[in-house]
């Protein structure tokens, strides 16, 4: 019926279809009920706007003769219906939307599985088939407590977020746009990666290639948080993050470049070594789809490419800006071309020496 792990009726009789049975009910809170025609005369809306919103969720409909629409389906498309109406909304900006909250959580469940996966092998010295099919035990009884928490992390991330937008547009207008050509979002942008990755990985095993990499994210999101910045995203060897000004942009790639070894996550004596290389620059970007783009992205990436191990590189009008500021050290880099950007004159950042 679906392209993923949703249970079609063409699998009851295989082997463990009770329990996906079972499973599926408690976790949809009610079985499903309704075909595809009895949920667009249940709800007045038409047969592309629901199809249209089971694609973007990342769950199309591709039987759509079976029951498979559940009472909590019906009111949830309803509820979307009714804040496009509300807000005139195009549909682009409906896929937009949906398609946040379904791509978050195919991911926030897959990773929430994997990781409860994981700890069930670990703790009761379990095989992999052995770890998933204790998983789906308890699991249901977790749904309820995680459901819980995902709506707190989401009201206090968004409440951050309104709160940072509240204090810098204070007392702007729509007329104070200025070049209309410009990237909106004045941000320090970095990017910090591994060094030699591929190197430092070739003997690892699996799960030792998967505990190398979490230790990396796990321990890169801690220093950039703390030093107050966010996190954009996460690329295997690589994080990408953005600061709201250019002094915490550069004490959050010192920090990263600074921490590195048995510092970095929470790594044990005898673990890799996880040396990184920063880039930083402060400029413009367009935030779209839970990322960032723009010019001042690729650069603060290819200037990353140009660092040494435990090294923060910086363009020439970021090192500027900072260069105000007596808690950084700035040293001119030889100029070289860069594929992509052309001649280019780096500036390595330093913290300053106090005696």
């Amino acid at each position: 019926m679906l392209h993923n792990s949703e249970t079609s009726q063409n699998h009851h009789d295989a082997p463990g279809a009770d329990t996906a049975a079972r499973l599926d009910e408690t976790l949809l809170g009610g079985a499903r009920r309704y075909t595809l025609s009895q949920v667009l005369e249940l709800t007045g809306l038409d047969k592309q706007f629901v199809t249209r919103y089971w694609r973007w969720i990342g769950l199309p409909v591709t039987h759509p003769t079976e029951t498979w629409f559940t009472d909590a389906d019906v009111e949830a498309l309803k509820d979307a219906a009714g804040l496009f109406e509300a807000e005139q909304m195009d549909e682009r900006a409906q896929m937009t939307f949906i398609r946040s909250v379904g791509h978050t959580a195919d991911r926030l469940a897959l990773w929430q599985v994997e990781a409860l996966v994981e700890h069930l092998a670990r703790r009761y010295e379990l095989d992999e088939t052995s770890a998933r099919l204790l998983a789906l035990d308890r699991l249901p009884e977790m749904t309820e407590m995680l459901q819980g928490q995902l709506e707190h992390a989401w009201r206090r991330q968004l409440a951050a977020l309104t709160g940072r937008m509240a204090i810098e547009f204070a007392g702007a207008h729509s007329d104070d746009r200025g070049d209309t050509h410009q990237l909106p979002l004045l941000r320090a942008v970095g990017f910090a990666d591994i060094v030699s990755f591929t190197k430092r990985t070739a003997g690892l095993g699996s799960e030792e290639l998967a505990e190398f990499v979490q230790r990396f994210e796990a321990g890169a999101r801690d220093v950039i948080v703390n030093a107050g910045g966010r996190v954009v995203k996460t690329i295997g060897d690589a994080v990408l993050f953005v600061t709201d000004d250019v002094s915490t942009g550069a004490e959050v790639a010192l920090g990263l470049a600074e921490t590195s070894g048995v510092a970095l996550g929470t790594a044990a004596p005898g673990d890799p070594e996880i040396p990184v290389r920063v880039g930083l620059v402060w400029g413009r970007v367009l935030s779209r789809f839970g990322d960032i783009f723009g010019p001042t992205v690729n650069l603060a990436s290819r200037l990353t490419e140009q660092s040494d191990p435990s090294t923060v590189l910086v363009d020439k009008d970021t090192a500027a800006m900072l260069a105000t500021s007596s808690r950084f050290a700035l040293t001119a880099q030889p100029e070289r071309d860069v594929p992509g950007i052309g001649p280019l004159a780096p500036v390595r950042l330093q913290r300053a020496y106090r005696g």
